[in-house]
């Protein structure tokens, strides 16, 4: 296929995945609405599927969950009032929302692979390339957490958010194939720019978990929970808690390693490691709060309300220092 071919494949295959996307989202949120109020119906029955549904929504047998309560997400429906099986209709859900997660994953893994051949240079050279990239590490994030802790009451909120990040890609980051910058043109592309992106998408997942923290917290403490509405469809308040820790403590690392290996970049790039370029200062700066946030949680023992406010607090760090950052300040970065 010849470049023109290949670039417009991409652009096909991101229409594809945004529409993937929102139909997932909408099975998403039917799984989470639809669903409890089917548990809602028949209690016992749930009560008897309780052990392992997740087996069979997700295909990952002996996956850990997430709170080890039926709020997240593990409790089977029961049967509606129509008399269907116990746990056929969130089931249905549940599988049509997994399945277009997957075929929307793949089809947005085409879209970086062809751009990328069209391009012939790795596929995150501007804004709109960058972007798209995270959105889809954030759902790759998201499918591992998936797996890994049958979290899907997560599956709304991060498609949403892959669909909106795509969306603004296109409509207003969208540039044409060709080359990049001469500071581009380095094999630290594949090192440095790779690890911001599998980060920022980790820390993103990381954000919805805390997002929803605080969203039940503050719901419990005003008696707003109750039992058969929506939020109980989340998990425990200590579940989101940890499932956020534990997607940021996968992620921090990773995004240390990218503020390493962009000062190497720098120095061979500009002769120096650190020129407190504005897009430096802002990646240290979210390195510290959520080196904060770990280091809170490890010795003084935070948790609940405080450490999802810090986390909080370096997520938007994090943001500005994509889009702020970015369009707000002139630097060596501003090629982005």
């Amino acid at each position: 296929m010849s470049t023109a071919d290949l670039a417009n494949l991409s652009d096909k295959l991101m229409l594809t995945t945004v529409v993937m996307y929102i139909v997932a989202m909408v099975a998403y949120a039917a799984d989470l609405g639809f669903g409890r109020r089917r548990a809602a119906a028949a209690p016992a029955a749930a009560a008897e599927s309780a052990e392992a549904p997740a087996k069979v929504l997700v295909g990952a047998a002996g996956a850990e969950t997430v709170a080890g309560d039926a709020g997240g997400g593990t409790a089977a429906a029961g049967a509606g009032q129509d008399g269907a099986e116990p746990g056929r209709v969130r089931a249905d859900w549940a599988r049509l929302a997994i399945l277009l997660n997957i075929l929307g994953w793949g089809a947005h893994l085409g879209v970086l692979v062809t751009r990328g051949l069209a391009a012939n240079r790795w596929p995150w050279g501007n804004m709109y390339e960058f972007l798209t990239a995270i959105a889809f590490a954030a759902v790759t994030a998201f499918l591992v957490v998936l797996i890994r802790y049958r979290a899907r009451f997560l599956g709304a909120f991060v498609m949403i958010a892959a669909a909106v990040a795509l969306g603004v890609a296109n409509i207003w980051l969208y540039d044409s194939v060709g080359p990049v910058t001469a500071a581009l043109n380095s094999y630290w592309i594949a090192l440095h720019v790779s690890a911001a992106i599998i980060a920022t998408g980790a820390f993103t997942v990381a954000g919805a978990a805390t997002l929803l923290y605080l969203v039940k917290d503050r719901a419990e403490a005003r008696g707003g929970a109750a039992e058969g509405g929506v939020l109980s469809r989340f998990p425990s308040t200590d579940g989101l808690d940890r499932l956020s820790m534990r997607v940021t403590t996968f992620a921090f690392p990773i995004w240390t390693a990218a503020i390493i290996m962009g000062a190497i970049w720098a120095d061979q790039a500009w002769g120096r490691y650190w020129g407190w370029d504005p897009k430096e200062i802002w990646s240290f700066i979210t390195w510290i709060i959520y080196a904060a946030y770990l280091h809170a949680r490890a010795t003084a023992g935070w948790k609940g309300r405080k450490a999802a406010v810090l986390s909080l607090v370096a997520f938007a760090a994090l943001m500005f220092n994509f889009f702020g950052v970015n369009y707000m300040f002139s630097g060596l970065h501003s090629y982005a």
